[in-house]
């Protein structure tokens, strides 16, 4: 494998001791704080020259907290470049002071609304929501999209509604990796990555396949199919680290992307590691 630099457009960092992360209860090996150390010593092997730290899930009373706690913690990581936010979207046109405090802290590139866990699949869809997505763009915000594959077909409406958005995918929509349903998640994604307000980056997989034997072989049409779909200009490299410790090592991740993402040609592989993130996020 060629040794080559890394932006890396999802990291997560967060402290169970500072802050109160729900999700955390139910899975004890990931329940414990993990810092921008931690990071460095799980990712030695590869040279990963920035970074972007996303949202985690705390309460949404602390999200503006976190946002300072990893802006401080940047000082003594300086390839810590960007920040994604969470953000109460559904407060629709009472959010703007949000943006503002946000936008005033230079290393808030986007925002983030998770929404995998609402059982309305169209709830990205309600008018609330909508006028609050469509305000990021006057603050310069992307928005991340984090969903389940079920949630795909909303997500390009939502897209298709607020054309002056940056819209970024995580995840890959989860699909359901670990029983090989290839459909309708593989049209869905066409249709969202028909739009070109979004991008996506390449991580997750490996956590919707089974964590202790997954194989190459069985991420890779999931792979190419987001290659085919989006192209190598609207792809992004991401870990999710460290969630992506319950299925797989950073080292194996990369190896695993190097060896299965259809790059034929360098220029492609350099913008998908690296300048397309420093881009889309503009770090």
């Amino acid at each position: 494998m060629t040794r080559r630099t890394i932006v890396d457009s999802h990291v997560h960092l967060w402290n169970p001791a500072q802050f109160r992360y729900a999700w955390l209860d139910g899975l004890p090996a990931l329940n414990r704080a993990f810092q921008p150390a931690d990071f460095a010593a799980a990712s030695a092997s590869a040279d990963v020259s920035k970074f972007i730290f996303v949202e985690c899930g705390c309460e949404p009373a602390q999200s503006l907290a976190e946002v300072d706690w990893i802006s401080t913690l940047a000082k003594s990581d300086p390839r810590l470049k960007g920040i994604v936010a969470h953000a109460s979207l559904e407060r629709g046109e009472a959010v703007p002071p949000a943006w503002e405090s946000l936008a005033s802290r230079p290393l808030v590139k986007g925002v983030r609304r998770n929404l995998q866990s609402e059982p309305d699949a169209e709830f990205c869809l309600r008018s609330k929501f909508l006028s609050g997505v469509r305000l990021l763009a006057e603050f310069g915000l992307t928005f991340d999209l984090c969903l389940r594959h079920e949630q795909l077909r909303a997500a390009a409406e939502l897209a298709r509604r607020a054309p002056e958005v940056t819209f970024i995918l995580d995840h890959l929509g989860k699909p359901d990796v670990r029983n090989q349903t290839f459909q309708p998640w593989a049209n869905d994604l066409d249709a969202l990555a028909a739009l070109p307000n979004v991008v996506a980056k390449i991580f997750g997989p490996t956590t919707e396949a089974n964590w202790h034997d997954w194989q190459p072989a069985e991420l890779t049409p999931y792979l190419r199919q987001a290659f085919a779909g989006f192209g190598p200009e609207r792809l992004m490299f991401g870990s999710d680290w460290p969630v992506m410790t319950l299925a797989t090592s950073y080292q194996r991740w990369i190896e695993t992307v190097e060896t299965h993402v259809p790059c034929s040609k360098e220029q492609h592989r350099v913008q998908f590691f690296r300048t397309n993130a420093e881009r889309i996020y503009r770090v």
